[in-house]
């Protein structure tokens, strides 16, 4: 079967599927007439483990340790629940955290961030684990898209001006130089859409693209 098969079998998208194929967690057949990808029903029922598995929160990365050996997942399921009370007390905390606040605090102006991020880095250091901003910096990732599509616009800029002050001193036929400035329109052309698409990824957060079910 075809991956748009797949994907409605085993309610995942395919720009997961391909991106388990990636991380190594699924291998499908090749046809032998024109090299496409061919999903069996034992490839549907790995997606739909996947899936399990992945709702469940185990890292991409412990699943296939467990494809490697599957006898190993009561102990892997028994190792993540452990994991899950932790973060249920992390969680805890920060509730009891975010409850004092709000009964202190009545006002943002007069919040006094600086003590409790005092406390919280002293609960850090006794074990407890807050958000990982560093994982949202979603404005630092748009300035590097921004920039890179910047640098290449401007190399393209570039090719445009040379190839028109060349034709001004050298002409040459308008067939030829239409050609030749059709390249570098074209790269512009895709520039913008990549970085339309890397915005988006950006924003749906790319982080947990391997999670939306």
């Amino acid at each position: 079967m075809k991956i748009n098969e797949a994907e409605r079998l085993a309610g995942i998208t395919k720009k997961n599927i391909r991106f388990y194929e990636e991380q190594g967690l699924l291998r499908p057949a090749r046809s032998a007439g024109n090299g496409y990808r061919e999903y069996s029903p034992a490839d549907v029922e790995r997606l739909r483990q996947i899936k399990l598995l992945r709702k469940l929160d185990l890292p991409v990365e412990e699943i296939r340790a467990l494809l490697s050996a599957p006898e190993d997942l009561p102990r892997r399921l028994e190792e993540h629940l452990a994991e899950l009370s932790r973060r249920q007390r992390d969680l805890a905390r920060a509730q009891e955290l975010c409850r004092r606040i709000g009964e202190r605090e009545r006002d943002l102006s007069s919040l006094d961030a600086t003590q409790y991020l005092a406390e919280m880095q002293t609960l850090e250091e006794g074990g407890v684990r807050f958000v990982d901003v560093q994982k949202r910096d979603v404005g630092r990732k748009k300035r590097s898209a921004y920039l890179a599509a910047l640098v290449m616009c401007v190399l393209m800029g570039e090719m445009l001006a040379m190839l028109l002050w060349g034709q001004s001193v050298d002409p040459l036929p308008l067939g030829l130089i239409a050609l030749l400035l059709l390249g570098p329109i074209v790269v512009v052309c895709g520039v913008a859409l990549a970085l339309r698409q890397r915005l988006k990824e950006i924003e749906g957060g790319e982080e947990d693209a391997a999670s939306q079910y």
